[in-house]
């Protein structure tokens, strides 16, 4: 389906963000954009939970959202939540509220995945080249780093440090001390430390900062004339001892400081002053493209069939040596059953995320063949995969786990609503297929029924495959056990037709 216009939602640690564009063949070009300053970092309690005076003004920005959304179909609109709500106890009831405020659902990304988005963003705002840039993003809670050439990234980390975090832990009672600042720049030292080594070694012509922070600071070195442009090593001093000097933040009156920033900005300038020292910056260019732009581009891929989602499973395919060809025996016996079972265009991702979940199923047996699922389940659920959101990664390895053995260790794993679905066929798929050949895959049909499922089978098929009727009676107990009924009843005329 063709889409004229794209919409991207960054759930920001300090801020909420709504970016439409419209397409033109590659590009797009940005149409209209709403920011609501809910500092969703700020209201994180000492036990890491979202206070609900914060998430009642989430809330209300996201119904603004929802009236500046309504008529977008899903396809067209993405939504990512960062590192206020990747580190938040309560996120998952939160996430049912903003869920429903909004009307679309809500991806929260790895630190990793933000990197590269925000990457994606800053690199389609800026003049081909083929050198390497460095970009940096200081955000509300955490900050991204990445060295990239073109659009291509080819480092990338997320640092758990941010402007809104630092603000409230160095400089939270508002005054802005030096041995506070100097904490607060060592603390950042030490984060950067981790990355130091390898990002100089890997070497950048040009250094890119992007959001808010660097923007604010940008704008605060020109209106004082310690900059020409961007942000300079000497001007950001400046900046730094200026701070200082007013002692405050109730205090500061400088021109280009909007009033909205003067409480993050010592948090977000003692990481800036680290990242300059501690890299050897001397200059930074700003761009006016973030995460949310980046989102949009990866959002032009998808619907334009270049999803990034599909390029990491071959890649992983790849690096944990798959059997191909079993896994297109699964995947295509798998889609079969889901045919049967669901319309698929109730669900366009289901069958997609089953896909892919029967080409990684097997990924655990590079390390070892004994409960090679659970080594499979353990790769999708903690590596980085670029494009996936950790409910993807969740939900995939969720599958991967529970496509052999015990159906009990799934309730304990929070399944979503049709994950038994793509379970069943999963488990279907592998049980028909465990003979790793290309034998012709037998006429069969299921239903769903009040109970749990229905398998129907050409009537002598079980007494030709003796071990195949000895696996499906050991998976009609499995299901018993956890309160679900396999039935497996003979497939007539009618249904062999259908199937």
């Amino acid at each position: 389906m063709q889409y004229e216009t794209l919409a991207a939602v960054d759930l920001g640690s300090n801020s909420f963000h709504l970016q439409i564009c419209r397409i033109v063949g590659d590009q797009i070009y940005l149409l209209d954009g709403l920011r609501e300053p809910v500092r969703l970092g700020a209201g994180l309690t000492r036990d890491k939970r979202i206070d609900r005076a914060t998430q009642v003004r989430a809330l209300d920005a996201l119904r603004r959202f929802s009236d500046r959304l309504r008529g977008f179909p899903a396809e067209a609109v993405r939504v990512v939540g960062t590192n206020a709500l990747r580190v938040a106890k309560n996120s998952r009831q939160f996430l049912a509220e903003a869920k429903e405020a909004l009307g679309f659902p809500i991806e929260i990304i790895a630190g990793r995945e933000e990197a590269r988005l925000i990457y994606l963003g800053v690199a389609h705002g800026l003049p081909l080249s083929r050198d390497k840039r460095l970009v940096m993003d200081v955000g509300g809670g955490s900050t991204e780093f990445i060295i990239g050439i073109g659009v291509q990234p080819e480092l990338m980390d997320s640092l758990y440090m941010g402007c809104v975090s630092y603000s409230l832990k160095y400089f939270g009672d508002g005054m802005i001390e030096k041995s506070a600042f100097k904490q607060a720049e060592l603390a950042a030292g030490s984060e950067l430390q981790t990355i130091v080594k390898q990002y100089t070694r890997h070497g950048w012509a040009e250094v890119v900062a992007s959001s808010g922070t660097a923007r604010s600071i940008a704008a605060i070195l020109e209106a004082n004339g310690w900059s020409e442009h961007g942000i300079s090593a000497s001007g950001l001093d400046k900046l730094r001892s200026a701070l200082i000097k007013a002692g405050a933040v109730g205090r500061l009156a400088l021109p280009g400081l909007r009033e909205d920033r003067a409480a993050i900005l010592p948090g977000g300038v003692a990481i800036m002053c680290a990242a300059f020292a501690e890299l050897g910056i001397e200059h930074v260019s700003v761009s006016d493209a973030a995460l949310r732009q980046g989102v949009l581009y990866d959002l032009l891929g998808r619907v334009q069939k270049h999803d990034m989602r599909e390029v990491t499973v071959r890649h992983f395919m790849r690096r944990y040596h798959v059997d191909t060809a079993q896994a297109q025996r699964v995947a295509e016996l798998a889609g079969r059953l889901y045919h049967h079972l669901r319309d698929a265009a109730a669900d366009p991702n289901a069958e997609q995320m089953l896909a892919w979940a029967a080409a990684l199923h097997e990924i655990g047996i590079s390390i070892a063949h004994n409960g090679y699922h659970k080594h499979s389940a353990y790769i999708i659920a903690n590596a980085d995969m670029p494009g996936f959101s950790r409910m993807e990664q969740s939900q995939l390895a969720r599958l991967a786990l529970a496509h052999r053995g015990k159906l009990s260790k799934l309730q304990d794993l929070s399944p979503v609503p049709g994950d038994w679905d793509l379970v069943f066929c999963l488990r279907l798929a592998s049980l028909f297929c465990r003979s790793r050949t290309d034998i012709e895959l037998p006429r069969l049909g299921c239903q769903l029924t009040d109970s749990g499922f229905r398998l129907m089978l050409p009537e002598d098929l079980l007494e030709q495959r003796p071990l195949s009727a000895a696996a499906l009676a050991d998976e009609a107990d499995e299901w018993k056990s956890i309160g679900l009924r396999l039935e497996v009843k003979p497939l007539r005329d009618s249904a062999a037709k259908a199937a």
